[in-house]
């Protein structure tokens, strides 16, 4: 949702008419609220491990088609931008069957399955990290887009109750949170000299609220608009999906926690590139728990000049116009037609 929306903003800024065609998950709420008229499809993931619930998603598929046929039908737009996620396939599939031009984003390092199976009809695909084996012709490097990095850091640190010459760790695992780092944050930073600034996901707020000893430990359920957060900090734990992006953009060294079980462990190679880069500490989900994760955020924020050099490099691979470029692309699939 995030990079799809930071590219509908460019394209409304440039003058374009944008409608959006969603589901039923955060998109419901996000894309009203943002002001795009939204239609719905109902469709799910691919089960590969029970055969009943891939059935009905099949059968799901087939209803998706139908009704993405008729929107796209009925708008008649001049180009679809699709965001890889489950409504792309019958939304892209649509529009290349009625000769719509389209264009795909991938927010991963691996295509996803709409993705792969509606590439061949694109006229580009812009990718957030380069992937081997999809270079050149129709394949473009853009980086994923966010929005435009928050500013105002003392307004940041204010919104949460932090004071503004205090270190800052924010701790995040997404809209639902991770498991695993929210048992080894409650654990670990009991009693850490800094402030820590948590966003468990409200699945387990309610479960930690009890537990948080340290009136330096600030949690919330879900932090929205996200970059406040990360304005705030001066170090990330989270895990590895497309918002190291948005880490980036904010010029934050991380410490990763790859999700493991993320399709084609996409996160690891997130994690990897980000490592790479000088601009993150990788730590196995398997190997986390309180006494590595204290140690680690210790070390980290006691060697200052390591804490520069990461943050330099986290600037360094932030890719803060590929809103402006994939819209860019969409613009020019429009004219094209």
């Amino acid at each position: 949702m995030v990079p799809a929306l930071a590219v509908a903003d460019e394209l409304r800024a440039e003058g374009a008419v944008v409608s959006w065609v969603g589901g039923e998950r955060a998109e419901a709420e996000l894309v009203p609220a943002a002001g795009y008229p939204m239609e719905r499809i109902r469709v799910s993931g691919l089960s590969r491990t029970n055969p009943l619930k891939a059935a009905r998603s099949a059968l799901q598929a087939v209803g998706a088609f139908a009704r993405a046929w008729r929107i796209v039908g009925r708008e008649r737009p001049d180009a679809v931008l699709g965001g890889g996620g489950y409504v792309a396939g019958p939304v892209g599939a649509a529009a290349a069957l009625r000769r719509v031009p389209l264009v795909l984003t991938e927010a991963d390092s691996h295509l996803g399955l709409a993705n792969r199976l509606l590439a061949p009809f694109a006229r580009r695909v812009c990718l957030a990290f380069p992937i081997a084996g999809r270079e050149g012709g129709r394949y473009l490097v853009t980086g994923r887009p966010v929005p435009p990095p928050v500013a105002d850091r003392a307004a940041a640190r204010a919104r949460f109750g932090l004071p503004p010459d205090a270190q800052v760790v924010l701790v995040f695992g997404g809209s639902l949170g991770a498991r695993r780092i929210n048992e080894a944050a409650v654990e670990a930073f009991a009693d850490a000299p800094y402030w820590v600034l948590h966003a468990s996901g409200v699945r387990d707020h309610d479960e930690l609220r009890p537990r948080i000893r340290s009136p330096r430990h600030v949690l919330e359920p879900y932090i929205q608009p996200f970059g406040d957060a990360l304005a705030a900090a001066d170090l990330v734990v989270a895990r590895a999906g497309g918002s190291i992006f948005e880490v980036a953009a904010h010029g934050l060294p991380a410490l990763l926690v790859p999700y493991p079980h993320a399709a084609a462990d996409h996160q690891t190679a997130n994690a990897r590139w980000m490592a790479q880069a000088g601009a993150a500490v990788v730590v196995p989900d398997a190997e986390l728990d309180a006494a590595r994760l204290r140690a680690e955020v210790d070390a980290l924020l006691g060697d200052r000049g390591r804490l520069a050099a990461m943050a330099r490099a986290s600037r360094a691979i932030a890719r803060p116009d590929a809103a402006a470029r994939i819209a860019g692309e969409v613009l020019a699939a429009a004219r094209g037609r």
